[in-house]
């Protein structure tokens, strides 16, 4: 069975950090694409970050050189870490995993960020 589970939300201020964990089972870990959407009340769902099966990252410009993603291949799990974050990054966060036109969702963390 394909799980993706997401955790690590939670409250911080401006200018506070976080560290969200996207941990996968079910699937071969490195042959998906592995990244994070956001959805902040009333607006559309935002791509936050990825990183491919062979490392290649991708990063919003709205989160560019705040956002960093790692991941640790043994334990099938990714990273997002959050830097600087700002009331706009206030979202829930989904972690997803994709390959070709298959794609799995973990289920959502919320990350708010109080001014």
């Amino acid at each position: 069975e394909v799980q993706l589970q997401a955790s690590g939300g939670g409250l911080v201020q401006t200018g506070g950090s976080l560290r969200l964990s996207c941990s996968a089972s079910g699937f071969t870990f490195t042959d998906y694409s592995i990244g994070w959407f956001r959805q902040a009340p009333g607006k559309e769902r935002e791509g936050v970050s990825c990183v491919s099966g062979i490392g290649d990252t991708y990063y919003a410009d709205s989160v560019e050189g705040r956002f960093t993603m790692s991941s640790d291949n043994a334990k099938n799990t990714v990273y997002l870490h959050m830097n600087s974050l700002k009331p706009e990054d206030t979202a829930v966060y989904y972690c997803y995993a994709r390959k070709g036109l298959r794609t799995y969702w973990g289920q959502g963390t919320q990350v708010t960020v109080s001014s």
